[in-house]
């Protein structure tokens, strides 16, 4: 199975898990109009920059619309508001709306089948793509990408993190939850030689064929950690029992996740003044803290990047 896929199945499966403790969704924070046209993403507001939207090419200012394809659901990056509903919420869209309202233009988004959005793309359907995507070189052949976090595998643990885990070395000699056929298990089958070697034992790797069945694993005490994407790791503690259930293990020499690759907004190589202008916004959305505040509003502040890069995975 794709790479790629195997992560974002497994993060769907575990963000699912968590939002099935909750009952509906809604999102108090959801970006909102301003006065002055101005946007409210995060509790920040956020004001059109003149310069930066006369940047834009002239089709996307008479247009006043960037056209963003997103598969939904895959949380916390892209959600529905509640089931059944239209409106979207989570870590894409509300970037989105931040750097929209930086730009002086709405970024509409419309959900796409993961497999099709970067074909829609080059068909001309839509500008830009932002959809957790793992900007690689293969992909940079036909959209350009501007890259906005940095993510991998991460540890959750129960609430308190009562065996005191804070790196993958402390799971050695441990029974450790994961779900099957998925990066993360090969991180841990990767990581056995080193346990070895440490003299602490190999982690015991309970693997399970749903990430709901290792979270339950985590939440009856068989293990002592479960081992999934970092995104789906800090949602998951953020939402399950309103925070009350699981911590999210933050590693700082692994700050956005193991073997962590960037994600970026893929845009159309049509339109590179596009591509220039969302990467100016993104930095000033990173000089003043406001894409730092926008993750950590799903948990997962720590896979935000410092600079906006283009074009940054070398594979």
């Amino acid at each position: 199975m794709n790479a790629r896929l195997t992560r974002r199945m497994a993060a769907a499966a575990a963000a699912a898990t968590a939002l099935a403790t909750l009952s509906a969704c809604g999102d108090d924070n959801a970006p909102a109009p301003t006065a002055a046209g101005a946007v409210s993403v995060a509790g920040v507001k956020i004001k059109k920059d003149t310069a930066l939207h006369d940047a834009l090419p002239d089709t996307i200012k008479k247009a006043g619309t960037v056209r963003v394809a997103t598969d939904v659901p895959y949380p916390p990056f892209e959600m529905f508001v509640k089931e059944g509903a239209k409106e979207l919420t989570g870590l894409d869209y509300d970037l989105g709306q931040a750097l929209g309202g930086k730009l002086g233009v709405r970024f509409a988004f419309t959900p796409q089948k993961f497999d099709g959005i970067v074909p829609a793309i080059q068909a001309g359907k839509f500008d830009v793509a932002m959809s957790a995507i793992t900007d690689n070189e293969e992909r940079q052949q036909v959209v350009d990408f501007v890259d906005y976090s940095q993510s991998g595998s991460g540890i959750m643990v129960a609430h308190g993190n009562p065996d005191k885990i804070g790196t993958l070395d402390d799971l050695c000699g441990r029974k450790v939850a994961v779900q099957a056929a998925t990066n993360q298990l090969s991180l841990l089958k990767s990581h056995q030689a080193a346990c070895q070697k440490s003299g602490r034992g190999q982690i015991d790797i309970q693997s399970f064929p749903k990430d709901s069945d290792a979270q339950l694993a985590l939440r009856s005490g068989k293990v002592i950690a479960q081992v999934l994407t970092k995104p789906a790791a800090g949602w998951t503690a953020k939402k399950a029992d309103s925070g009350k259930a699981f911590d999210l293990v933050d590693d700082p020499t692994a700050p956005g996740g193991y073997n962590a690759s960037p994600n970026g907004i893929a845009v159309t190589k049509r339109l590179p003044e596009l591509t220039d202008a969302i990467q100016k916004a993104l930095q000033a959305l990173i000089d003043d803290g406001t894409l730092t505040k926008i993750y950590g509003k799903y948990g997962v502040a720590s896979i935000a990047v410092k600079e906006a890069t283009k074009n940054a995975a070398v594979d």
